[in-house]
C-alpha cells in the first residue's frame, strides 16, 4: 500500500478511539451542538429538515469549502471527495463524474432540484467545467438509488447544486478578480486563467428580491512543450500539448417573491463556451515571387446552453403544501472550421455546422402533508420529461454504409408519478417507503421503489439503512450511433432495454461533544450495487470487426467509507477513507468470451485541514486526496486477434490544494493566495492492453490518462459593497 495511505488510516484510528473513549463523559458536561451540524438540507426531503433528522445521509460541500478552495467550477470542488473522480478529456476540454466505478451516466446533477440539460442526458454526463459556483450557497450530494425521487439515471447519486436567493442586506454588489497559473504558464493576456465575476443583488421590498450576476473564466490552455497557433513550423510542434484554449461566459437572472405561505421565483441562466483547436499539421500555399504562407486547418466549438427555471411553492389548503417546477432548457453545440493564417493571423475558408443539440421541457411537482399528521408526512409527486435530440452526420459519428451523412433526429419523452411516505413511529425512529412508476414513450415502462429507515440512539448516535431499486435508460448515442467506414463499425441499437439496478445501504454516525468545546464525528458506511442488463459496445463479430451497444453485461460494486471530524475552537480537520471493490461480468458476445467477475479494489483518502486566526482576519486551508490504485477487465486480443480480457491499471496518484484568505477592510475585501496540484500531477500511464476507463468495446487503448497540467498557483481579489 502506498506509505502516505498508511499515514491516514494512523489518523483515522486516533480520532475514532477519541470519540469512543469520550462515551464515559455524563450528558451534564456536554456543550449543545454546533450550529453547523444542524444544517437544513431539502435535497430528497419531504419538507427541508436538519441533517440529523434525514433519513437519507446527505453530505454537504459547504460555501465556506468552495470559498477556501477559490473554485470556479464544480470540477475544482469534486477533485478532492471520496468516491467520486473526476475525468477529464484534454483534447474538448470537458470533466465528468465518475463514483464507485459508474461514470456519468448513472449520476445526476441538479440546480435547484432541477435536473441540467447536457449532451447526452438530462442531469447525466454534466460538463462539471461548465458548471460555475459564484451563485452557489451549498451543494447536497446523496450516493446510491434515488430513483423513486429523482427518475431514471439516478443509479449511483445525486448532487443538488442550491444557489443563492437572498441577501442579508439591502443591497449587494459583489465582484471578484483571480488570476492563475497553467503550471508554470502565466501571461497577462496570451497564458493563464483569467477569472471576472459580477453579482448585483436588491432585496427591492419586503417581499421582493432580484439578482443579476456574470461570469468569464479565459483558459489561455496548456502548451507544455508546444509553440501555440501562430508557430509556422511543420514540425509536430504548432498548437497545444493538452487541455484546449477555452473562454466561458456565464450569465444569470433571478426574480423572487416570498410572502409567509407563498413563494415563486424565476431563473435564468445562459452558458457560452469557445474551444480553440489548433492543428499541429502546418501547411503551405504557394506565394511566388515571394516566400510561401503557412496556415493551419483549425477547428472551433462552440457550446450554448440557455436555462429557464420557473418555481411556485405555497399551500392548497391549510396544510397541503405544493411544490412545483417548470424548466425549459437548450445546448446546442456547433463546430467550425477554417484556415488560419499565421504570418496575418486572418481566418478564411469558414464553414460552420450545428453537430449536436439537445432541447427540454421538463416540469416536477410535490404535494406534501396530505394527511396533517405529526407521525406520516404522505408526499405525491410527478415527472414530466419531453426531451428532443439532434446530432449532424458531418461530425463524423452519424454516417451511413455509404458514408453519407445521416442527420439524426429523436424525441424521448417519460411521465411518471410517484408516492414517497415518512413515517415517525416515535422521536427515536423513522421510516420513508416509496414507488415510482415511469411510462416511457420509447421503452417499456419503468418501475423504481426504495424504503430507508433512521434511528437515533442514545449519546448521540444515528443508524441509518436503505434499499433502492432504480433504471437507467439507454442514451441518444447508444442508440442512435451508426459509425461504419473503413476503419470503424461501430452501431448504435434502438431496441436496448433500460437497465436494473438494486442498491443497499447501511451506516452509523456518533457524534461527540466535549464541554471545553471540542466536537467529534465519526461515521461508517458500508453500500452494494448490482447492475443488470448493462449496455455495452461489444464485439459481435470477430472478422470483420464490428461492435454494436448491447444489453448484455452486469456490474457490482461493494463500498466501505468512513468521514472523521474533529473541531476545535479555530480548528477544523475531516479525515475519510473509501474502499470500492468492484465486480464485472463483460461479454464480447463474439464466440462468447467473457471476463473474468473478480472483485478488484481500489482505495481512496482524503483529508482537509482549516485554521482561523481571528487577530489576522486570517484562514489557512489545506485539501488532500489520494487516489488509490484503479483496475478493471478491457477486452483486447492475443496474438491470433481472438478476443480476450486483461486487467487494465490506472496507478495511484495523490492531489493537494492549500490557500490562504484574509479580509481587509470589516471583512468588504477578501484576498486568496493558494495553490492547485501542490503534487505535480500531469498525467499517470494506464497500463494493460485493452485499458481504458469507459471506453468503448469493455476499453480503450493504453497510454498516459491526463490527471491535471501540474502545480498551478492563484490569486483571488473579491470585493462586497453593502448598503442596508
Amino acid at each position: 500500500m502506498h506509505k502516505q495511505a498508511h499515514v491516514f488510516l494512523s489518523i483515522i484510528s486516533l480520532i475514532g478511539f477519541s470519540s469512543l473513549a469520550q462515551e464515559t463523559i455524563p450528558d451534564t458536561l456536554k456543550k449543545q451542538k454546533p450550529t453547523h451540524l444542524e444544517e437544513v438540507v431539502v435535497t430528497g426531503q419531504i419538507e427541508p429538515q436538519s441533517l440529523k433528522r434525514s433519513v437519507q445521509n446527505v453530505r454537504v460541500i459547504s460555501k465556506v469549502d468552495i470559498q477556501r478552495l477559490a473554485a470556479n467550477s464544480l470540477a475544482d470542488v469534486l477533485n478532492q471527495y471520496l468516491n467520486i473522480n473526476v475525468r477529464t478529456n484534454d483534447q474538448t476540454g470537458r470533466s465528468t463524474v465518475s463514483m464507485f466505478g459508474l461514470d456519468g451516466q448513472y449520476f445526476k446533477i441538479l440546480i435547484d432540484n432541477i435536473p441540467v440539460v447536457s449532451d447526452e442526458g438530462l442531469g447525466n454526463n454534466v460538463d462539471l467545467t461548465q458548471i460555475n459556483l459564484n451563485d452557489v450557497e451549498r451543494i447536497e450530494i446523496i450516493e446510491g438509488s434515488m430513483g423513486v425521487t429523482h427518475g431514471a439515471n439516478a443509479v449511483s447519486g445525486i448532487l443538488n447544486i442550491i444557489t443563492k436567493k437572498s441577501t442579508e442586506n439591502k443591497f449587494e454588489v459583489n465582484a471578484a478578480v483571480q488570476e492563475e497559473t497553467i503550471g508554470k504558464e502565466y501571461a497577462l493576456f496570451d497564458k493563464g486563467k483569467h477569472i471576472q465575476s459580477l453579482k448585483v443583488s436588491d432585496n427591492v421590498s419586503k417581499n421582493w428580491f432580484v439578482s443579476v450576476g456574470a461570469n468569464r473564466s479565459d483558459f489561455a490552455g496548456f502548451y507544455n512543450d508546444k509553440e501555440g497557433k501562430d508557430y509556422a513550423v511543420n514540425d509536430n510542434r504548432r498548437g497545444f500539448s493538452t487541455w484546449l484554449p477555452k473562454e466561458q461566459i456565464i450569465t444569470n437572472a433571478l426574480i423572487n417573491y416570498n410572502r409567509e405561505k407563498f413563494r415563486i421565483f424565476y431563473k435564468f441562466d445562459y452558458m457560452n463556451e469557445v474551444i480553440d483547436y489548433a492543428n499541429p499539421i502546418v501547411n503551405s500555399k504557394p506565394n511566388y515571387p515571394f516566400d510561401p504562407t503557412y496556415y493551419g486547418k483549425d477547428k472551433r466549438y462552440y457550446v450554448n446552453r440557455y436555462y429557464h427555471h420557473l418555481n411556485s411553492y405555497g399551500h392548497l389548503l391549510p396544510h397541503l403544501n405544493y411544490n412545483i417546477s417548470l424548466s425549459y432548457q437548450k445546448q446546442q453545440r456547433d463546430l467550425e472550421i477554417y484556415d488560419y493564417f499565421m504570418a496575418t493571423q486572418d481566418e478564411v475558408n469558414k464553414s460552420k455546422i450545428t453537430y449536436q443539440s439537445k432541447e427540454v421541457l421538463y416540469s416536477t411537482g410535490q404535494f406534501t402533508n396530505f394527511l396533517n399528521s405529526k407521525s406520516v408526512d404522505l408526499q405525491v409527486g410527478y415527472e414530466l420529461v419531453n426531451d428532443k435530440g439532434y446530432a449532424d452526420g458531418t461530425s463524423g459519428v452519424f454516417l451511413d454504409e455509404n458514408k453519407d451523412t445521416t442527420p439524426i433526429r429523436a424525441r424521448l419523452e417519460n411521465y411518471d408519478g410517484y408516492v414517497s411516505a415518512e413515517v415517525k413511529v416515535n422521536d427515536k425512529f423513522s421510516m420513508r417507503p416509496g414507488y415510482r412508476y415511469s411510462f416511457q414513450s420509447a421503452f417499456k415502462n419503468q418501475q423504481a421503489a426504495s424504503v430507508g429507515f433512521r434511528y437515533l440512539f442514545e449519546k448521540d448516535i444515528e443508524m441509518r439503512a436503505s434499499l433502492g431499486k432504480s433504471y437507467r435508460t439507454p442514451t441518444f448515442d447508444e442508440m442512435y450511433t451508426y459509425m461504419v467506414d473503413n476503419n470503424h463499425n461501430i452501431q448504435g441499437n434502438s431496441n436496448l432495454i433500460p437497465e436494473k439496478s438494486t442498491s443497499y445501504e447501511g451506516s452509523i454516525k456518533k457524534t461527540t461533544n466535549f464541554n471545553s468545546g471540542l466536537m467529534l464525528s465519526n461515521s461508517l458506511i458500508i453500500t452494494h450495487l448490482d447492475v443488470d442488463d448493462r449496455i455495452s459496445q461489444v464485439l459481435i463479430t470477430l472478422k470483420p470487426q464490428e461492435y454494436k451497444y448491447l444489453n448484455i453485461d452486469s456490474y457490482k460494486s461493494w463500498n466501505f467509507s468512513t468521514l472523521h471530524q474533529m473541531s476545535y475552537k479555530n480548528l477544523d480537520v475531516k479525515v475519510g477513507g473509501s474502499l470500492v471493490g468492484v465486480s464485472q461480468r463483460l461479454d464480447t458476445a463474439a464466440e462468447g468470451v467473457v471476463s473474468s467477475n473478480n472483485y478488484l479494489y481500489s482505495l481512496q483518502l482524503n483529508t482537509s485541514l482549516g485554521y482561523t486566526v481571528p487577530k489576522w482576519n486570517t484562514v489557512f486551508a489545506l485539501y488532500y486526496k489520494f487516489n488509490g490504485r484503479f483496475q478493471q477487465y478491457s477486452q483486447s486480443f492475443d496474438a491470433e486477434q481472438n478476443p480476450i480480457f486483461v486487467i487494465s491499471t490506472v496507478p495511484s496518484y495523490s492531489m493537494m490544494d492549500a490557500s490562504v484568505t484574509k479580509t481587509f477592510l470589516d471583512t468588504k475585501l477578501g484576498v486568496t493566495l493558494g495553490a492547485r496540484n501542490i503534487l505535480n500531477v500531469k498525467s499517470v500511464l494506464q497500463t494493460g492492453q485493452g485499458g481504458g476507463i469507459g471506453g468503448g468495446a469493455h476499453g480503450g487503448a493504453s497510454g498516459n490518462l491526463p490527471i491535471g497540467y501540474g502545480t498551478s498557483f492563484f490569486l483571488k481579489l473579491s470585493y462586497n459593497l453593502n448598503f442596508n
